[in-house]
């Protein structure tokens, strides 16, 4: 699911509990989560409703001036409405993690045998090493450039480097990624210290 800036921060102030989407499926479900640009909503309920039961008042917390300004909204689109209740849940952990680079033996190589797994489990074979030296060296350079160095596709480039932030070693921008402190840090210690599937250059 997909919210502008201006819904996510009048999520996080407690002005908008409410979005309402046209799906063919539901993008979110109940009871999950949403890691956004601000941090983590919890999804509390997700349930389709019909346009006649919508009312003003849950247009407003939805954050509209009117219930015609969302119907218009609304009809402007096409599948199932789905009513949504939202709440800020708090920041982002991954956001704390990666500026963490002080990290003890233990927990980096922790992390390298977390890294080795993901390219375990990779058909491509050993990756992740790879894409941190790739963000290093092209910061913020676009995801279609990087997947074009490396010959892999945009899309699964991206997916893959989804795993490294999920870590807290990138950070992601608008375009490209760079390496987070902790990220450096690990490198550094895969660079220092190569384990299986890291061979030493």
């Amino acid at each position: 699911m997909l919210l502008k800036n201006s819904e996510l921060n009048a999520i996080r102030a407690g002005e908008v509990s409410l979005v309402f989407r046209r799906w063919r499926r539901p993008s979110v479900k109940t009871g999950g989560t949403l890691k956004t640009a601000i941090g983590i909503l919890d999804i509390v309920q997700v349930a389709p409703v019909d346009r006649s039961q919508i009312t003003a008042r849950a247009a407003r917390q939805a954050g509209y001036a009117s219930l015609a300004d969302l119907l218009s909204y609304l009809d402007a689109h096409e599948g199932e409405i789905y009513r949504i209740e939202v709440r800020f849940a708090g920041a982002d952990p991954r956001l704390q993690l990666r500026e963490d680079d002080r990290l003890t033996p233990s927990e980096l190589r922790a992390i390298q045998a977390r890294l080795a797994r993901l390219d375990a489990a990779s058909r491509g074979g050993a990756w992740t090493r790879k894409f941190l030296v790739l963000i290093r060296q092209h910061p913020r350079a676009a995801a279609a450039a990087l997947a074009q160095l490396t010959g892999h596709e945009k899309d699964w480039l991206k997916i893959q480097v989804r795993k490294l932030k999920n870590l807290g070693l990138t950070i992601s921008h608008h375009p490209g990624y760079e390496l987070s402190p902790r990220g450096a840090a690990v490198l550094g210690f895969l660079e220092r210290e190569p384990g299986p599937g890291h061979p030493s250059a």
